[in-house]
């Protein structure tokens, strides 16, 4: 039976977030909903598919979807068609409804509006074609079928809905991309109720300084008309005024200077309604209402792109429409949710990639404040000159009156058509730039993925704005936050750069029903995101949030008694941070149980310019180094947390004391027994175990526990050879194992003291050259044994040595997992357990045999703990070195690249060497 709608059913829940239904009139702007307003509250029609499975079978689907995700067709991604072994899904959908229409709609122009249909589209209305076929499959299309209504009765509405275009070049631009390929209408579908006289288009151009300009298109109108257009606030309860214009065309040109109105921008996103009335000698024949932001976007060439007359920076990101269990087809909370995490990272910036996004997705970006560059569909081939123009047309009379929209994208990396650009000018009252992603063209350079050492020189050389629109790729763990602070440093005093969008949000990994609900990702063609499929933050989510802070501190590592100050720096681009606040909390470290706060203290920030640096004197007691650690959290505009900075107060070896207590070791003898391998050192129930040959910790066994911690006998990170081995007892009672190596170490000490703690000293490298990617020592034990980790050092997250930002010194538990980055879908437990630490300080591993504590004397050590498993379809870049251990400590580790280029393409050259004389000390206690 096919699904029965009347107007009182939608009635109840007509339009709650978009452009709502007027009451105030009965010829204001009516929306009602055939299908869901979203994937939320999608309602279901019937449906039947050619191909794939569940073919041939009418049986529901809920619409708006798509529908692989609901156990029909077949999945494909959009590389597929390369590969003649893999079944490509060209199946056709079938939807059928009824809806109930109106006597009262009789005399009245109902429009049906589809605002995503992938991607053919053939409509009938009680059996007749009612216009023609829709190709394209991101875009909005309508048809008037008013004339094939039967009023006050049912009326049978069915779709059909063919997965692959009978244009080539649709197919070409939309289906042969790199991203997954779905079917279906995945978007709303809705009517819309007009009078007989009314606007077909309102185009806005709200200027900053309040200069209104707009366009209205009336397909007829009657002798004697005129608009009346007035402005409110956003919330309509107060008027900002009003005027009057003469319609004496089916074009009307509005003009207008509002008075006290602000400019809308990212950081203030300030929006007003506008009103507008057709009229005819009193009476309102059509009213419709408008959220719009005054703003003005302007790129002046060989200089910058200008917002309100501010040179932007954008912070921005790629983002796919795309969720694992619904794909394309998406809800009021998954839009909602990925905007709140671009602005939790600090981003005022976002590329729909490849496709012009859902409505409610701009009005959020509207409402709570994003730069929005909006892209016409063309992943690496363009539409012809024929479909082009008609989908050009159709994203810009969607989305053209958004104030977040401030650029369009014509296609990506040769996904375009130089001869359909005119479009955009015919459509576009504002006049936006028009950018090609990864093309210099229209003024500005837009290359994807440079190098630090770009050959081209672009940004160095061209004298043109550089704006990288996919930028620091993120394969698997690499890319992303790992390089950003080197290519942020590098770029960003120059004043052609223009910022850049960072590939990519999320993860594109789809929840496969035909693989029994499994995460596909495509192998490394989807895993690309700062967020996993479900949004779950990796590592770089926290280095991008630190690096884009609005407001940023200097001379805070640096902080000592005698000034307690720092420099604060306004990195936003519109707003004052008077009044915007830092907190600073001091810490104590209560061995492996718990932090303690000591004191905590706001300021309250003064009058600081954006561009502008200012010295603050932190408010915090004199004896504030009493502490272990002290914190300082900033605060934005809006009072949400921008950053988290924590530095410990002391280095490890004062520090460990402090932080356990010196404790009362109590004396026990120790026992020695020498075999022809190994040489067995006992004291309070702990046998050490070392071999003869190379003077290295083999095992521990402690009251019949074994602990099989070993330590590596080859050095990390360089060929060393151990040359002699001696052991002797020293006139405390302690025995000392010593091992000379032919290089870095050159000498290592194990000492067995009589209170049976265990005392590893490595001599100092002393220089560190540059062509060292990891240099330490290291340890064997079995990942099986693991259970979790206390860790005091900087944390949670992992590092790499181009990712050491976004991480803070404190106690973290990790409990064990082998999480890895974009792979292991089904098991994304974050932070990762294994990898890289810095700023180590003390260790306390748990295991199945009991617990390991390890700690340091030595200042800027870094912990690598476990090896993490990289994909097997990692590229070299995101493959860096390893250790050969499992837990090591090191000096140096090293970079990650990116899933085009190496660790070295990606940052600064390094042909100098460091010096490093502090001896590697660690402390171990096993209980």
């Amino acid at each position: 039976m096919t699904h029965l709608i009347r107007v009182a059913c939608f009635q109840a829940f007509l339009f709650a977030f978009s452009l709502p239904v007027f009451s105030q009139t009965n010829n204001s702007y009516e929306r009602v909903y055939l299908s869901g307003k979203d994937v939320a509250s999608a309602v279901q029609w019937d449906f039947k598919v050619s191909d794939g499975r569940n073919a041939g079978i009418w049986s529901k689907i809920p619409v708006p979807s798509n529908w692989e995700l609901q156990g029909f067709g077949t999945f494909n991604y959009g590389h597929d068609h390369k590969d003649s072994k893999i079944k490509l899904g060209k199946e056709i959908g079938n939807y059928k409804t009824e809806f109930y229409a109106d006597k009262d709609w009789k005399g009245k122009v109902i429009q049906l509006v589809f605002d995503g249909v992938m991607t053919d589209t053939e409509v009938k209305v009680n059996g007749k074609i009612v216009g023609d076929i829709h190709q394209g499959g991101f875009y909005r299309f309508k048809y008037d079928i008013s004339k094939y209504l039967d009023f006050d009765d049912q009326n049978v509405l069915e779709v059909k809905v063919s997965k692959v275009s009978e244009n080539e070049s649709v197919n070409k631009a939309e289906r042969e991309s790199d991203f997954w390929i779905f079917g279906g209408i995945f978007r709303p579908v809705f009517l819309e109720i007009l009078p007989k006289y009314h606007f077909s288009r309102i185009a806005l151009n709200p200027k900053a300084g309040g200069e209104f300009q707009a366009v209205l298109t009336l397909d007829k109108y009657p002798k004697n008309a005129r608009v009346d257009v007035e402005l409110k606030t956003a919330d309509e309860q107060t008027s900002l005024g009003k005027f009057s214009q003469v319609v004496n065309s089916d074009s009307v040109w509005l003009n207008h200077q509002f008075e006290n109105v602000s400019s809308w921008n990212p950081e203030s996103p300030k929006m007003y309604t506008a009103i507008f009335r057709l009229m005819e000698e009193g009476e309102i024949l059509f009213e419709k209402k408008e959220k719009l932001g005054f703003r003005t976007v302007e790129l002046r060439p060989k200089d910058g792109i200008y917002v309100n007359d501010v040179r932007v920076i954008f912070k921005g990101v790629n983002r796919h429409s795309f969720y694992p269990s619904t794909g394309r087809a998406l809800s009021e909370e998954n839009h909602l949710e990925d905007i709140r995490l671009m602005k939790e990272m600090n981003m005022n910036a976002v590329r729909m990639s490849h496709y012009i996004p859902d409505e409610r997705f701009l009005e959020l970006a509207d409402s709570l404040g994003l730069f929005v560059l909006d892209e016409v569909t063309g992943w690496q081939d363009g539409y012809d000159t024929e479909i082009g123009p008609k989908l050009i047309k159709e994203a810009v009379l969607k989305d053209a009156n958004h104030p977040s929209v401030v650029i369009w994208d014509h296609g990506n990396e040769g996904g375009w058509n130089f001869e359909n650009e005119f479009a955009f000018h015919q459509y576009d009252i504002q006049k936006r730039p028009i950018i090609y992603p990864w093309l210099l063209r229209n003024d500005i350079d837009t290359f994807h993925y440079p190098t630090y050492d770009t050959r081209e020189g672009r940004l160095d050389k061209s004298g043109e704005i550089f704006m990288p629109t996919e930028w620091l790729h993120g394969l698997y763990d690499g890319g992303l936050g790992a390089g950003l602070n080197d290519f942020w440093n590098k770029y960003k005093p120059n004043p052609l750069f223009a910022g850049g969008f960072l590939w990519v949000f999320s993860d594109e990994a789809v929840k496969r029903v035909d693989l029994d609900g499994k995460l596909d990702s495509d192998g490394n063609h989807a895993p690309d995101g700062i967020l996993g499929p479900y949004r779950e933050k990796e590592g770089s989510f926290y280095t991008i949030k630190s690096i884009w802070s609005p407001i940023q501190i200097h001379g805070f590592d640096s902080l000592d008694n005698n000034s307690k100050e720092i420099e604060v720096s306004n990195q936003y681009l519109y707003s004052d941070i008077n009044g915007c606040k830092l907190q600073v909390d001091i810490f104590k470290i209560d061995a492996w149980s718990n932090l303690k706060i000591e004191s905590s203290k706001e300021i309250k920030l003064p009058t600081v310019i954006p561009g502008e640096t200012i010295k603050v004197k932190l408010d915090i007691p004199e004896n504030w180094q009493d502490g272990d650690l002290i914190q300082l959290k900033s605060f934005g505009i809006h009072g949400e947390l921008l950053n988290t900075w924590s530095k410990e107060i002391r280095k490890p070896k004062e520090g460990n004391p402090r932080y356990f207590g010196k404790g009362e070791f109590e004396i026990y003898p120790i026992k020695v027994r020498e075999s022809v391998s190994d040489l067995q050192i006992e004291v309070d129930g702990r046998i050490y175990f070392f071999g003869k040959k190379s003077g290295n910790l083999e095992m521990v066994k402690v009251n019949r526990k074994f602990f099989y911690l070993s330590q590596n006998p080859l050095i990390e990170g360089i060929e060393s050879q151990v040359k002699d081995v001696t052991w002797k007892k020293l006139d405390d009672g302690s025995i000392q194992v010593k091992s000379m190596f032919d290089s870095y170490p050159k000498e290592v000490t194990w000492t067995v003291l009589p209170t049976s703690e265990l005392k590893f000293v490595a001599k100092a490298p002393g220089q560190i050259g540059a062509e060292e990617e990891l240099l330490g020592v290291g340890f064997i034990y079995p990942e099986a044994k693991m259970e979790e980790a206390n860790l005091i050092a900087n944390g949670p997250y992992r590092v790499w040595g181009n990712r050491l930002e976004g991480v803070n010194f404190g106690l973290w538990n990790k409990k064990f997992n082998n999480t890895q980055t974009a792979s292991n879908f089904e098991e994304l437990i974050y932070p990762e357990f294994k990898g890289y630490y810095s700023n180590f300080h003390a260790l306390q591993i748990k295991t199945a045999d009991g617990e390991i504590d390890i700690r340091t004397e030595t200042p800027g050590l870094f912990l690598s703990l476990f090896k993490p498993q990289f994909p097997e379809n990692s590229t070299k870049g995101v493959l860096p070195v390893q250790t050969k251990s499992d837990i090591s400590f090191l000096y140096k580790i090293p970079s990650i690249g990116t899933k085009f280029h190496t660790a070295e393409e990606m940052s600064p050259k390094n042909e100098s060497t460091k010096a490093f004389n502090e001896e590697l000390i660690l402390w171990f206690r096993f209980r």
